[in-house]
């Protein structure tokens, strides 16, 4: 399976990625890395992985769909099956989405449907909650929303400030993509009815969402 990936910024997420995709058993292969953002540092982190890049500037196209538009192009013309948003710092259009459907992933620093948007750490510490993570889950149209294929817990711990809280959960997803991406390469994660059903290996349904329990 040929994998896009999208970015926007450091590439910390797609340098797990890349990592995974270079086990021997791995189903999947990075085809295309595409940035919106020039000069973001995942490029080079792509680039020294061997794996072809493409910047896409956003701010070169005047609507968001004319930029979706050449978004798609390049990556089917890439041959790519599957897209994986990693840290891609772009809200995508219905028509993008729609085409992408069941075959695009994203990666959302808490337990979904908690804490959707932004600044999802300080608003994590405002609430109270003692367990937070990541989810990954399939794209939909409304944002943080879709099919979920995945997510780890990480225990909010006394003291914790939005910084210490955000650089947990970026270790907990940098387990949790590779994984839930080879659940997906391997056909053992499919949407029935808006829901992912999960089976192991030998084709046995087991419970879904996976939970993946993070180091403290």
């Amino acid at each position: 399976m040929k994998i896009g990936v999208l970015i926007s910024g450091r590439g910390s997420n797609l340098k797990a990625l890349i990592e995974a995709c270079a086990e021997p058993d791995f189903r999947g292969k990075i085809a295309l890395v595409i940035s919106n953002r020039p000069g973001a540092a995942g490029l080079a982190i792509a680039e020294a992985a061997g794996i072809p890049t493409l910047v896409i500037d956003h701010k070169e196209f005047s609507t968001r769909e004319t930029f979706d538009a050449e978004l798609d192009h390049a990556l089917t013309k890439a041959g790519v099956d599957l897209v994986c948003n990693a840290g891609f710092m772009r809200i995508l259009s219905d028509g993008f989405v729609e085409k992408w459907r069941d075959r695009q992933l994203n990666i959302h620093p808490s337990l979904l449907p908690a804490f959707k948007g932004l600044h999802v750490h300080q608003r994590a510490l405002d609430a109270g909650v003692k367990i937070t993570g990541c989810t990954v889950h399939f794209v939909r149209p409304e944002m943080d929303e879709g099919p979920i294929v995945a997510q780890a817990a990480v225990p909010v711990l006394p003291g914790d400030t939005a910084e210490t809280l955000a650089a947990r959960i970026l270790e907990a997803e940098h387990k949790l993509y590779p994984l839930a991406l080879r659940l997906v390469v391997n056909g053992q994660a499919r949407v029935v009815d808006e829901h992912v059903v999960l089976s192991d290996a030998d084709g046995a349904e087991v419970p879904a969402p996976l939970f993946v329990p993070s180091p403290q």
